[in-house]
């Protein structure tokens, strides 16, 4: 599969650098039955029945860049990527004095050993911020150019956590092809106003297109919503840069998914509205989690793995999607667990067979990206038409831009 027939020309001045000043007064491109309707996005809930079960991603993006100075002057970025001791995202924000975390080094050259150290103050207190990189052995993802970071942290008179060193010393990043600096605003524009679980370097960015108003008006149509957790990872900006897809590797990322969503999906047929790529993302790889689950009931539940090309493997059962679910929900049961949690590599590439997302919200998509083959595999060649459509009538793309509601055929 040649990526070069994922790809459009998208001028700079279509990508929207900052968000409009209402969050739900965005364009909204309905495609439905081969036809394309515009409207804005607070009327989504005329779109949506009342037995709709939407999917919505509750990550909070984290200030996740770290900037310390050597004596030189010479200026390292540390950037946080996921927790390694401890692994638990929720642990790693909790601990205090020290954790460790898997890191993007921007001007690495100059940091090839020593303690990077600033002071930082929090509630009024001096706290000293230490960094320390590990041997290159510590990182599973060295060959990324990913490093294992040791990062300390005490004071005088406190004892902060982790959340409240980075809130103190981090910056909120924002996507690169934005091209500026992150501005105060940005930490309230790059949320989602439901976003609850720390561990995200990058936003959901079709759910910020909602306000508690278009919350309530779904409430009001009885469309019911329901929560899944995944931490964006750096690698979701990251463009096929290989001739053919199935040379690109995908980027991991940590997902988790409460027994009462699956139970809810049950509820609802196995059918559901994603909300963003990253909704769409995990709530498939609960297919493969259950697939897994049958083939190996005694399968190490803290130690699930969804690999990029699951879903193309031949040779493999292939139980229904209610099977699936129901054997997460039994082994859930047996174990006295009440979440789910792994890791998910999941490529949706065209030829993907979606197993419980009817509907997708989405935002306008990089050329060439893995998030353009996702709405490919959902809407097939038609994917061109919206894009060509959406590009003639003035839509904004990007994290900041326009949305489109698509309709599996």
């Amino acid at each position: 599969m040649l990526i070069q027939n994922y790809n459009y020309l998208l001028p700079q001045e279509r990508i929207a650098k900052y968000p409009l000043p209402e969050r739900d007064a965005s364009k909204m491109l309905v495609y439905r039955n081969g036809r394309i309707k515009e409207d804005t996005f607070r009327n989504i809930a005329n779109y949506l029945p009342a037995d709709t079960l939407m999917v919505m991603n509750n990550t909070r993006v984290v200030r996740a860049r770290l900037h310390f100075y050597k004596e030189s002057g010479a200026r390292i970025e540390i950037f946080l990527l996921e927790p390694l001791a401890p692994r638990d995202y929720e642990q790693a924000f909790a601990a205090t004095t020290t954790c460790t975390w898997t890191c993007l080094i921007g001007n690495a050259k100059k940091w090839k050993e020593g303690v990077l150290k600033q002071t930082i103050q929090i509630d009024g207190h001096d706290v000293v911020l230490s960094a320390e990189a590990l041997p290159v052995a510590e990182c599973s993802h060295a060959l990324n150019g990913e490093r294992a970071v040791r990062l300390c942290f005490s004071g005088e008179g406190i004892q902060p956590t982790f959340a409240a060193v980075i809130e103190s010393a981090g910056e909120l990043p924002i996507p690169p092809y934005l091209g500026r600096d992150t501005e105060p605003s940005d930490l309230v524009t790059y949320q989602t106003v439901y976003a609850r679980l720390e561990g995200s370097v990058a936003a959901p960015t079709a759910g910020l297109h909602f306000t508690p108003n278009v919350l309530s008006a779904l409430d009001a149509a009885g469309v019911m919503r329901s929560e899944v957790t995944l931490h964006v990872g750096a690698g979701t900006f990251r463009p096929v840069k290989t001739e053919h897809v199935e040379d690109h590797t995908m980027h991991a990322e940590h997902i988790s998914i409460n027994r009462n969503v699956i139970e809810q999906l049950l509820a609802h047929g196995c059918r559901c509205v994603a909300i963003g790529t990253t909704s769409v993302r995990t709530i498939e790889s609960l297919y493969y989690i259950g697939r897994t689950l049958l083939a190996n009931p005694k399968t190490d539940l803290h130690a699930l793995h969804i690999p990029q090309w699951a879903p193309y493997e031949t040779n493999v059962a292939s139980p229904s999607a209610e099977e699936a679910l129901c054997a997460v929900l039994q082994t859930l049961e047996r174990e006295g667990e009440t979440r789910i949690e792994a890791t998910t590599q999941l490529m949706i590439k065209p030829g993907y067979q979606y197993r419980f997302v009817q509907a997708m919200l989405t935002n306008f998509h990089q050329p060439k990206s893995t998030l353009l083959l996702l709405v490919s595999a959902f809407v097939g060649e038609a994917w061109c038409t919206v894009y060509q459509y959406a590009l003639s009538h003035d839509f904004r793309f990007l994290s900041y831009g326009d949305c489109c509601l698509l309709f599996k055929e």
